[in-house]
């Protein structure tokens, strides 16, 4: 068990370091198109890829999620499982394929973004099978081989993409910067998983074996569909109901709390693997200590720890955010203000959703997720005819909102957390994001925003290890991990 906490730690080191520089690459060169494209091309580049992205999830349908958790229970099943997803996924790739240009042709969008959409269908199925091979490195609870590919991924499209803006700022050509990314990562992804772990590529039509991970598969695919319209379908509905332009604002404050997402996602792709051992491990021995329950109020603490201070300091700072764009881009301000609230209630459904997930509760937090999909598309319609890109803000933080709410709700119904514990954290780290945010509304007037922002970040971690919210072995444990000692 001490080993593989120390794997937890390990590879959260390394994912995060490699999210954290992949993040920043990706908002770089976002930065770069927005500063070099008015917000009606923005919108319709972005249009494109959130489009295809929804229909992504009809290739995968969850199988990624089953084959993480199947292989870190027995990891001598790798071969046996690729070759039956494989076999399902071919023809579920042809069948989104047909259906993303089918559907755009139905809903009459100008050439432009038709022709987007089919570019984008190449990365759409590219990289739903990547996904799949790196699925497969984390059963086995090994991040480093992603870590190098996804900062891989992002510096191919970024040169690609800057080359494309200096030849013309041809739309067509940033999508193929994209393109180019997906099919180098992809093979790389391949490569690895043939040589590294030499588990074999070819599809194997095991009926057995495919009826159990489809039966399997089912409550993760429909969270899967769920989730990816529930986080696409509203640039979408802002298309249709309000236009290009609004689009293009909204994915100024959508891009930064997406970007921010790599925390949550480099922590719960290791911690994922380690919440199916744990549950396993207690349904096995019932008299062992609840490393789960000690897991995941860590998990939340960690979370609280470093959402807070994100979308305080992102609030007090967003007027000097959207001069990083273009002048253009001054109606994203308050919409930035408002969505980024929602940062903490997304970096705490991570967990939450991670922990049902593990524990066999797919169907729950699928359940979990429709009542979500169902308010978005709901008060979308209703306010996005009204206040536009605003709306779809308020949206966003409203629905993440009812997600926690939910989710705690059921997590208490499999474990017994002890409350107290994430609770006396929150009041530490609230007392140390006001002490923050009144020293960066002081110097904001007087100093650049990054400087503002490094000041901010130190007098937050002084105030919060004053408070005792973060301990110094808790620093010296994410050092070590860096150092690969045990």
């Amino acid at each position: 068990m001490a080993q593989r906490i120390n794997n937890i730690a390990k590879n959260t080191s390394y994912f995060t370091f490699a999210l954290v520089l992949q993040k920043v690459l990706s908002f770089t060169y976002f930065t770069i198109l927005a500063r070099n494209l008015v917000p009606e091309q923005l919108g319709k580049y972005y249009l494109a890829i959130s489009f295809t992205t929804i229909f992504a999830i009809f290739i995968d349908l969850g199988m990624a999620n089953v084959l993480t958790r199947e292989i870190a229970k027995a990891k001598n099943m790798a071969s046996a499982y690729l070759g039956a997803i494989i076999a399902i996924k071919l023809p579920l790739a042809i069948f989104s394929l047909i259906a993303a240009i089918l559907t755009v042709n139905i809903l009459d969008y100008p050439e432009i973004i038709r022709h987007l959409v089919y570019l984008s269908c190449v990365p759409m199925i590219l990289d739903s099978f990547t996904a799949t091979f790196f699925a497969i490195m984390r059963g086995f609870h090994n991040l480093k081989w992603e870590s190098i590919g996804a900062v891989m991924f992002q510096v191919i499209a970024m040169s690609i993409g800057i080359t494309a803006l200096k030849l013309g700022y041809s739309l067509k050509l940033i999508m193929g910067a994209q393109v180019a990314a997906s099919t180098v990562y992809f093979l790389y992804s391949l490569v690895i998983l043939a040589i590294k772990y030499r588990v074999k590529l070819w599809p194997k039509l095991n009926k057995t074996l495919i009826k159990l991970i489809i039966s399997l598969s089912i409550p993760f695919g429909l969270y899967g569909i769920f989730q990816r319209a529930y986080m696409y379908l509203d640039t979408v509905l802002l298309s249709q109901l309000a236009g290009d332009y609004y689009v293009g604002l909204y994915q100024i404050a959508f891009k930064i709390v997406f970007a921010l997402q790599f925390l949550p996602m480099a922590f719960i792709a290791s911690l994922y693997p380690a919440f199916a051992s744990y549950w396993r491990d207690l349904q096995d021995d019932k008299t062992i200590p609840n490393q789960l329950v000690i897991t995941f109020e860590r998990a939340m603490n960690y979370l609280i720890i470093i959402s807070f201070p994100i979308s305080i300091g992102i609030i007090t700072l967003a007027d000097k955010i959207i001069l990083l764009f273009k002048a253009e881009y001054a109606d994203a301000v308050l919409p930035l203000q408002i969505i980024i609230v929602s940062v903490v209630f997304i970096f705490l459904n991570y967990p939450i959703g991670a922990l049902l997930n593990a524990c066999d509760y797919q169907k729950r937090n699928t359940i979990n997720m429709a009542i979500v999909l169902l308010a978005s598309i709901v008060i979308n319609i209703i306010i996005i005819p009204i206040y536009q890109t605003v709306g779809a803000s308020v949206t966003v933080v409203l629905t993440n909102a009812l997600m926690f709410i939910i989710g705690m709700y059921w997590v208490g119904r499999i474990i017994k957390y002890r409350a107290w514990k994430i609770i006396s954290t929150l009041i530490k780290v609230l007392i140390s994001v006001i002490v923050m945010a009144l020293a960066v509304l002081y110097l904001k007037s007087y100093l650049n925003i990054f400087a503002v922002a490094i000041i901010g970040g130190a007098v937050y971690s002084i105030v919060l290890v004053l408070t005792g919210g973060v301990k110094m072995e808790d620093i010296k444990s994410v050092y070590q991990s860096f150092a690969n000692k045990t």
